[in-house]
């Protein structure tokens, strides 16, 4: 007769480890920082209150997906290698080149020159102070079709590294542009 009620109590205890072991320990895990989440993206994510409007800046391009980049004072090797691997990126887009535009951000300072020597089309837009104090000389960013900022590249040294660094671009752009319902 006493068998039943031990071998009910067993049970009920191997029932509440089973269940509740694996919670207790993945909350510790998770606690502790023990687990280091995976991320597939190659640029860094950008607070997500940035855009275009909280910048007071228009869209040069609404309903598309943009690369910015900032046009320095001196357009060095640095700065055409940079435009160089942007171009490049743009094209190695392919189909998906129709959703995609290239903007070159421009102030009364910028080296205009350097787009003509170039001999490459890209738009360009008149970027004001705000916009222009929040990028770093050489940095691209990646802009979804609602303005708003999603992605930054920080700049990197040597063509083989631009390089490296597009196809980055391109890898990032290709799964926001597979995922996004907009433009």
């Amino acid at each position: 007769m006493n068998s039943q009620p031990k071998r009910s109590q067993k049970t009920l205890i191997l029932l509440l480890v089973v269940f509740i072991v694996p919670v207790a320990l993945a909350k510790l895990v998770l606690s502790f920082d023990l687990y280091q989440g995976g991320a597939t993206n190659k640029g860094a994510l950008l607070d997500s209150n940035l855009s275009y409007q909280s910048l007071n800046m228009d869209n040069p391009t609404p309903h598309l997906w943009q690369i910015v980049y900032l046009l320095p004072e001196q357009c060095d090797q640095q700065c055409a290698d940079r435009l160089y691997v942007l171009n490049q990126s743009y094209i190695a887009l392919g189909r998906e080149r129709k959703r995609v535009k290239p903007i070159i951000l421009v102030q009364p300072n910028s080296d205009k020159n350097a787009l003509s020597q170039l001999n490459i089309e890209f738009s360009t837009a008149e970027v004001n102070n705000q916009f222009a104090s929040l990028l770093q000389q050489d940095q691209v960013i990646i802009v979804d079709p609602l303005g708003s900022l999603i992605m930054q590249y920080d700049p990197v040294d040597g063509r083989e590294a631009n390089i490296a660094q597009g196809k980055a671009i391109i890898a990032d752009l290709r799964k926001m542009l597979k995922l996004s319902r907009v433009g």
